[in-house]
């Protein structure tokens, strides 16, 4: 066994398998010599157990020596893994399954090495270093390529630098359902297609002519595809106020639209009654 792993009896059960996983998660591996399946999900378990380096400590259970145990935790059929939180079973599965099923199974009790790079990542990007939060990025990406969450911090970064082809091929094949920002970056993706342009200048020419509605209407999809939400809510409110009917009421549909990007934020209620106060 490595430092990660171990043999666990019903004479140390209590210390290595209860009182250890009051510090970190316990993956206890109830298993026989004569299982064919066992054998298969062994070194899974165990190659995942020195790649969290200590995370979680994986304690592997004889059920033939233990069975004593196995019948106190329910075990039926082998393999039957179980985690164990502050001295209680909270998570388990049965049969040997593929390495990724294991793995998410093992990300739900503890970060592993692609979360802790997204973290980093995190913290790169409120400190300002775009270029340090990508590389981070990237380097979870090779590690879980299947991770969302990476690949939509990327997305959103890629969108914020006007990277509209990159945060498409990012966001390309990802379901709307599998997490509440996808359609929220989607939504500024298009809006970054329809701006095209560059913010100050546009704002330069607002200010030089403050009724020229068709530079305030790209300046405020720009806002919105930047994430500038208010700002841009705000130009469109303008234009509302100056001309409803710009370009079939272009300004009104388009803080709709925007109003669907936002759902459930706060703001929406607030611009909503703005926006009806101009209409009636």
């Amino acid at each position: 066994m490595s430092e990660h792993a171990l043999d666990v009896g019903l004479a140390d059960f209590a210390q290595s398998v209860l009182e250890e996983s009051k510090h970190r998660p316990v993956v206890v591996d109830f298993w026989a010599p004569w299982c064919g399946p066992c054998k298969s999900l062994k070194p899974i378990l165990e190659k995942l157990a020195a790649e969290y380096g200590g995370k979680f400590l994986l304690a592997k259970i004889n059920s033939d020596d233990n069975q004593e145990l196995a019948a106190r935790y329910g075990v039926r059929g082998i393999p039957s893994v179980k985690a164990f939180v502050n001295g209680e079973p909270v998570d388990e599965f049965s049969g040997a399954l593929p390495e990724g099923e294991v793995r998410a199974f093992l990300d739900r009790l503890v970060p592993g090495p692609a979360d802790e790079l997204l973290a980093q990542a995190a913290e790169l990007r409120v400190a300002g270093d775009l270029s340090g939060a990508l590389q981070k990025l990237a380097d979870a990406s090779k590690i879980d390529p299947t991770h969302v969450g990476v690949r939509l911090d990327a997305a959103e970064i890629m969108l914020d630098l006007n990277e509209a082809d990159e945060a498409r091929r990012l966001l390309g094949g990802v379901a709307d359902d599998v997490d509440p920002r996808v359609p929220q970056l989607k939504a500024r993706l298009q809006f970054m297609g329809v701006a095209g342009e560059d913010v100050a200048a546009l704002t330069a020419q607002v200010a030089a002519n403050e009724n020229d509605l068709a530079a305030r209407l790209k300046l405020a999809n720009l806002l919105v595809a930047a994430g500038q939400y208010e700002a841009g809510m705000d130009q469109l409110l303008e234009i509302v106020r100056r001309d409803r009917g710009f370009e079939d009421d272009i300004g009104r549909k388009t803080l709709l639209a925007v109003f669907n990007l936002l759902d459930g934020d706060e703001r929406v209620s607030r611009y909503r009654r703005t926006l009806s106060s101009l209409l009636y």
